[in-house]
């Protein structure tokens, strides 16, 4: 079994998740008392907001490629980011080391794609939505077509995310809204939605909708396990 580095804290609501779920995860490929081998380094998230929040992406790029350097240094074999929005800098991180880094979105442009979506509708931060880092995977490299909800969605979606989830607030009339806004995108053709956002399938679940939901943590997760396990 590989050792996996996470970059954590963003929120440390959702790594708690990505903890829990690699462990099971090895758990039930191996069995018995096996647990998953994880180094971690969990940010102070306040800091990192500031900086993506001012648009200093290069400064949150070399706190994360930092991080990763030390990641690797302690042991570490494979590398995750533990959140999608930070993705955004996922190319100068992985340029910091020498480890594969697990990119959440080709894991979930692959899923999406290998069960014959061809239409998604993408909620997540404002970044992830209406930036290209994330969308043009899905869309160029799986040939996913992406739906994003407008303006006033978004920033409903994005205030959610950060004044609430992350903050471990579950507002049943936030996930109300959510709802809402998958059923407008429902009605204008798309076939599934991702969660774009590893906080929000602490809101959404899917019985709360009766569209499928690719819960990118999940998936993430998944995906990482198989390579902690692949010889």
């Amino acid at each position: 079994m590989k050792t996996i580095g996470l970059l954590g804290g963003m929120s440390w609501e959702s790594t708690v998740t990505y903890y829990r779920l690699l462990n099971q995860g090895i758990r039930e490929r191996l069995g018995g008392l096996h647990s998953a081998k994880i180094l971690m380094h969990s940010v102070d998230f306040a800091e990192l907001e500031e900086l993506m929040s001012s648009g200093k992406w290069q400064q949150a790029a070399d706190v994360l490629s930092g991080a990763a350097a030390n990641l690797e240094h302690a042991g570490a074999e494979l590398l995750m980011i533990c959140t999608n929005t930070m993705h955004k800098v996922a190319d100068q991180v992985a340029a910091a080391v020498s480890i594969p880094l697990i990119h959440i979105a080709d894991a979930t442009g692959r899923r999406v794609a290998d069960d014959g979506v061809g239409r998604v509708g993408l909620l997540g931060t404002r970044f992830t939505m209406e930036e290209p880092f994330y969308r043009s995977i899905l869309e160029d490299r799986y040939q996913v077509s992406v739906l994003i909800p407008p303006e006033p969605q978004r920033r409903i979606v994005d205030e959610v995310i950060f004044k609430e989830l992350c903050m471990g607030i579950i507002e049943p009339r936030s996930r109300d809204a959510y709802g809402r806004i998958v059923a407008s995108m429902k009605e204008q053709g798309v076939e599934a939605v991702i969660l774009g956002c590893t906080e929000i399938s602490l809101l959404l679940k899917p019985e709360d909708t009766d569209l499928p939901l690719y819960d990118t943590t999940a998936i993430h997760a998944q995906r990482a396990v198989s390579e902690m396990l692949a010889r």
